[in-house]
């Protein structure tokens, strides 16, 4: 039956004192059994141990909140309005760590990720709708990652953008390879990367010696005064939430082995919370400095009038020039480096993104190197067809179009979220707490609106100042407010639809459906249940 099917699914690892009772061949017994010996190990670790067996997925998480759109918003929030909106951040941070975390503990807690269980949960073209949007997220983010490495190969090798785009296929898919030695290599990468950036722009902090006191004011203490100063908080705030990263997040917590008791599930919660607090402590970091950088060099008293221009209009492209007009040749060396960890580093976890996604919502099963050149293919196309057509002034435009976008696609992640959350029918009762989740609810909402509003505003702007005619401008708005009511009836929908797919098993349930499968002798109620282990996200060597 259908839902015997499910509870074996997640009660696959099955073992029971270490002796596993299956009617396989002897090699995949003899693997079953080890398994169980390292379930039984885990149990009697120190917490120590247990903590550093869940560190990981944080970084692969936290580097989407360090990718070139990011830092090309800071570097603008920076030159305009200097420390000023340093605080953005840091709610921006913490609103994150929050929904990134409900991501994690759904993972955890039901065995599944997020795209695997809009697949049992929803209708087919409902379905199938969610997977195009997720999709079109994973394109919209890589886009500026691909023309942020494709900038600094530029930069350090003298290439041509389109060159390196072409380039970037390649380093990230040579990278992917660590993939098939597990999951944990490809984290330390990324975590690699990300103290990279760190060191660059932390180096460039030493040199440029900003006040302590300002930095700390504007983090702290809320202030929206100037032209074009909510603009910025907006497009700042808006960029911290990416949808690949819920999908991902929910999936990267399955590559750990974690008991089926309640208490070890909580206690994996807890684990996975704090090393993601690390992670996102770095990253937020990493984007103060990136904004106090260029919020010192622009704000300077002897700026030339040449380089004041290039802060008004502050891109990936144009930071180089300015850095080293300012602080010397070497500071643009330091800032392509850091560049191209950023895109490096972001890349990778778009790619990984996508395979979870087009695993989760269709089913699919493919090789690895199948589905990364599939990603990588469509994701490139958009930034290889305008770098050449356009060169760098297009792929600009075209970072910008992607944010957009993205800010367009994330209720259709977002909202499925909270609601599998809270959902008796997913996480039976391990359900969050009623405070935590008002507090997202109320946050994913104002975040909702914001981004609404940000993709308003930036219509109305376009419409005032385009120089298309009158007819072409009132076809353009009628499509656009068209697409708006139809975007606007599919969040009510995913909103107050009621969830009607149970795939929650209590834990005697899916003891006694395993032994009436053959698998093991039922165990009592309290006893750790073997994990919800994914070997197709797990670490080879675990």
């Amino acid at each position: 039956m259908e839902g015997t099917g499910d509870m074996r699914e997640i009660g696959r690892e099955t073992h029971h004192g270490g002796v596993v009772q299956s009617g396989r061949e002897t090699d995949e017994h003899k693997e079953k059994t080890v398994d169980s010996e390292k379930d039984g190990q885990f149990r009697v670790q120190p917490k120590w141990r247990k903590f550093l067996a869940h560190v990981g997925p944080g970084a692969l998480v936290a580097i989407g909140f360090l990718d070139p759109s990011n830092m090309e918003t800071d570097m603008q929030a920076g030159a305009d309005f200097k420390y000023e909106l340093l605080w953005v951040i840091l709610v921006g941070m913490i609103f994150a760590l929050l929904i990134q975390t409900l991501a994690a503990n759904l993972g955890v807690k039901t065995g599944r990720h997020l795209a695997e269980l809009c697949r049992e949960e929803y209708p087919r073209y409902v379905n199938i709708f969610l997977w195009i949007v997720a999709e079109l997220a994973v394109i919209s983010d890589d886009i500026p990652e691909v023309l942020g490495t494709a900038f600094a190969f530029n930069i350090l090798l003298k290439i041509p953008v389109w060159a390196g785009v072409i380039l970037t296929v390649f380093s990230t898919l040579l990278l992917l390879g660590v993939q098939r030695f597990g999951a944990r290599k490809l984290e330390f990468i990324i975590a690699a990367f990300m103290f990279t950036m760190a060191a660059c722009f932390f180096g460039e902090l030493s040199y440029l010696r900003p006040s302590a006191g300002e930095v700390v004011k504007g983090m702290f203490v809320p202030s929206l005064q100037g032209k074009g100063a909510a603009a910025n908080a907006i497009a700042l705030f808006g960029a911290i939430i990416t949808p690949y990263n819920l999908f991902l997040h929910s999936a990267l917590v399955l590559s750990r082995k974690t008991p089926r008791s309640y208490k070890s599930i909580r206690a994996a919660c807890r684990y996975f919370l704090i090393e993601c607090s690390l992670a996102f402590i770095v990253a937020f970091l990493i984007n103060v400095s990136v904004v106090v950088v260029a919020g010192s060099i622009c704000n300077a008293n002897n700026l030339s009038s040449a380089d004041a221009n290039t802060c008004s209009d502050l891109t990936l492209q144009s930071t180089p020039l300015l850095l080293r007009n300012v602080l010397g040749r070497s500071s643009s060396v330091v800032y392509a480096v850091a560049l191209l960890a950023s895109g490096q580093s972001t890349t990778i976890s778009c790619t990984f993104a996508g395979q979870v996604i087009m695993q989760g919502f269709l089913d699919m099963k493919m090789k690895n190197w199948v589905r990364n050149l599939i990603t990588r293919v469509i994701a490139i196309a958009p930034s290889l067809i305008v770098s050449i057509v356009s060169g760098p002034s297009g792929a600009g435009k075209l970072i910008i179009l992607s944010s957009m976008i993205l800010s367009f696609e994330l209720p259709f992640a977002l909202i499925p979220l909270l609601k599998f959350c809270n959902s008796s029918k997913k996480v039976g009762p391990l359900k969050e707490s009623i405070y935590t989740v008002v507090i997202a609810w109320i946050l994913s909402f104002a975040l909702i609106v914001v981004n609404t509003y940000f993709l308003v505003w930036t219509y109305v702007d376009w419409l005032v100042h385009n120089s298309l005619p009158k007819y072409a401008n009132a076809l353009v708005s009628v499509l656009v407010f068209a697409l708006m009511a139809a975007y606007l009836v599919a969040v009510v929908y995913l909103t107050f639809r009621k969830d009607t797919v149970a795939t929650y098993v209590p834990v005697p349930e899916r003891a006694q459906a395993q032994a009436e499968a053959g698998r093991a002798p039922p165990a009592a109620a309290d006893e750790d249940q073997p994990a919800p282990y994914r070997k197709d996200l797990a670490d080879a060597s675990t």
